[in-house]
């Protein structure tokens, strides 16, 4: 069980419906597979080992879907438009980072329910990240 706003709440997360850590894990890694070789993407990680992006975002969404809270415990907010405001995420970016993300999640074979909810959520944080229309 765990906790609503007006006291315990009754049934899994959608952490618990996917399958947890493991299915969090393998999306992010198919993810960072694609981000890896993008000649856009890639040169906005400072890091030349994705390694510690791929394990920040792993710790972002399983929050963010109702696992353990290690992200804001070892990052604090996660401040999303803020901490992308450094890199020019422009339309291009946006629809990279949505082109690999979408490799991912069609090789996650999730029920359509829950594809349906993962992808318009990706869909609507790539969009919110945009910050600039500048090539």
């Amino acid at each position: 069980m765990r906790e609503g706003e007006n006291g315990p709440a009754a049934g899994p997360t959608f952490f618990d419906e996917v399958g947890g850590t493991p299915f969090f894990e393998k999306l992010v890694h198919d993810f960072y597979v694609g981000v890896a070789t993008d000649p856009v993407l890639k040169p906005m990680y400072p890091e030349e080992d994705l390694g510690p992006a791929e394990h920040r975002l792993v710790m972002f969404l399983e929050q963010f879907w109702g696992g353990p809270g290690t992200y804001s415990e070892q990052r604090g907010h996660p401040r999303l438009r803020q901490r992308h405001i450094p890199f020019k995420v422009n339309p291009d970016a946006r629809d990279r980072w949505l082109g690999h993300m979408k490799v991912a999640v069609d090789a996650a074979n999730l029920p359509p329910l829950q594809r349906g909810i993962l992808w318009d959520y990706m869909e609507r944080a790539a969009f919110a990240m945009v910050n600039s229309f500048e090539e």
